[in-house]
């Protein structure tokens, strides 16, 4: 398991940054401002860099990982729940699963406002789980327990919104034929995940 994260640096619009010794103090600097970049780290140093480079999501240094499909959600860049997909090195896959004019800038799919990451997350299994069929790869990653070892498998509680519960029972079914195929869904550290959008309380 991830060691705690114990600084989290912010960038505000206009230049402000700044780092907090807790996730609550963070949050109230970064909470509804437009473009703030905020991230938690294990140590001040590593918090003091990721600023100094321009508190930039993309470089990070992460260790060598299995061939295969990666997937995450985020709120990273303040715009609302965004989905990545990539594969080992961090490049994108989701140009060919989705339009891309549903895709910013980055190679990302921004949700539909009043999406929760936790949707966020099973979205992106989904498509993780299409495009490791496409790319013929039998492993697919991500960093949600809750969707790797739940909603993945169809066990979600009945107080989930209807939205969310119809697409875990989807993604269900496509696990279960991934693995009868030899695929595997695979939980990795979000401090490792190459589709990683940048930010863990």
């Amino acid at each position: 398991m991830p060691s705690p994260k114990t600084h989290y640096a912010y960038l505000l619009p206009g230049g402000k940054s700044g780092i907090a010794d807790s996730w609550p103090e963070c949050e109230k600097k970064v909470k509804g401002v437009n473009g703030a970049r905020y991230k938690g780290f294990k140590s001040l140093t590593e918090a003091r860099e990721w600023l100094t480079g321009g508190a930039k999501y993309d470089i990070r240094q992460k260790k060598k990982m299995p061939e295969g499909v990666y997937f995450d959600a985020g709120t990273g860049r303040g715009k609302g729940v965004e989905i990545s997909v990539t594969d080992k090195n961090g490049k994108d896959l989701l140009d060919k699963a989705i339009h891309s004019g549903l895709l910013n800038e980055h190679g990302k799919h921004l949700l539909p406002k009043g999406k929760t990451n936790n949707f966020g997350e099973l979205l992106a299994c989904r498509y993780a789980m299409i495009l490791a069929g496409m790319l013929k790869k039998k492993k697919v990653m991500g960093d949600s327990k809750l969707v790797v070892d739940f909603w993945s498998k169809g066990m979600i509680k009945k107080e989930v919104d209807a939205k969310t519960r119809a697409l875990a029972f989807e993604v269900a079914a496509l696990r279960r034929e991934f693995e009868s195929q030899g695929g595997e869904i695979i939980l990795v550290s979000g401090d490792d995940n190459p589709a990683d959008l940048g930010f863990h309380k």
